[in-house]
């Protein structure tokens, strides 16, 4: 649906209920992968799970560095990283050393901060842009300092009174055993009065918790998770995790656990670039 998209693989975790896909962007020239949030009716019971998740995992090379295992194994313990860090691979072979923007919302966001530093920290890849749209807290204020410093492009855009930005749980008064958002929050807030409302972009400061930005309001809000920049983020039909299938696709093998990754090889060649003049503008071959 994105013009000038190219997709490059697809990969659908049918035990875990995860998606994620790696594509190029040829207009932004940049390797793109997203992952999907949380879908169906577990939205509203994995929001409820936040208030009590704990920090119970040390991050790896990281002292002090705890993280949520449950965040931590959505990524690298499911067939989400190694499909992903494959189509990169595949995608950086044939395009070279292009910026990678890592994206998600929600759950996706979580995940997208992992595979941001996975790319950074553990495969060398140092042109990382990391941009989530509504996502929880993942670690503690150690981990959120060797975050900033590893990914250091990195946006969490924030919306209104969305509930999940404020989960878990971040306690001022126990900094070293609370959750701590890393930088930098970028917060979407309406201003006015009567009809006169306007959305604006708000940058925050470099500490991840800034109270002058959504930390200043309650979050409370669901309906503010699942709409950003006026687009719904959530899928049509509120149902299971079923991935929807056409009858053609029983020709793709599927691993023991019954988890699909559909891929291609990306597209390379000095006739894409070329542009000729053409009497109503410029047209691509």
């Amino acid at each position: 649906m994105t013009k000038g998209f190219e997709m490059v693989e697809l990969i659908v975790d049918v035990q875990n209920c995860l998606q994620a896909f790696v594509g190029v962007a040829h207009d932004l020239n940049a390797i793109v992968i997203s992952f999907r949030g949380t879908q169906g009716n577990s939205v509203q019971n994995w929001i409820e799970d936040l208030f009590w998740k704990q920090l119970d995992l040390n991050y790896p090379q990281m002292p002090d560095a705890m993280v949520h295992h449950g965040f931590y194994s959505a990524y690298h313990n499911t067939s989400l990283g190694p499909g992903i860090l494959n189509a990169v691979q595949r995608t950086r072979d044939v395009f070279g050393d292009i910026q990678v923007m890592v994206t998600g919302h929600s759950m996706g966001g979580a995940m997208a901060s992992f595979c941001a530093l996975d790319l950074t920290l553990n495969h060398g890849i140092h042109n990382v842009q990391l941009i989530t749209f509504g996502q929880p807290r993942i670690g503690n204020a150690i981990f959120a300092s060797y975050f900033n410093k590893h990914v250091p492009h990195a946006i969490r855009v924030t919306n209104g009174h969305d509930i999940v930005p404020h989960l878990p749980p971040y306690y001022y008064y126990f900094p070293s055993k609370t959750y701590h958002h890393f930088a930098k929050e970028v917060w979407l807030n309406n201003i006015g009065f009567g009809r006169q409302i306007y959305t604006i972009e708000k940058i925050c400061d470099d500490s991840g918790e800034d109270p002058t930005c959504s930390r200043s309001v309650s979050g409370n809000s669901v309906s503010d998770h699942l709409t950003y920049y006026g687009i719904m983020l959530k899928a049509d039909t509120w149902g299971s995790c079923k991935i929807i299938m056409s009858k053609t696709m029983d020709e793709y093998q599927t691993d023991p656990a019954g988890n699909i990754i559909l891929s291609r090889i990306p597209i390379f060649d000095q006739i894409l670039k070329k542009r000729v003049q053409d009497d109503g503008g410029i047209s691509s071959l």
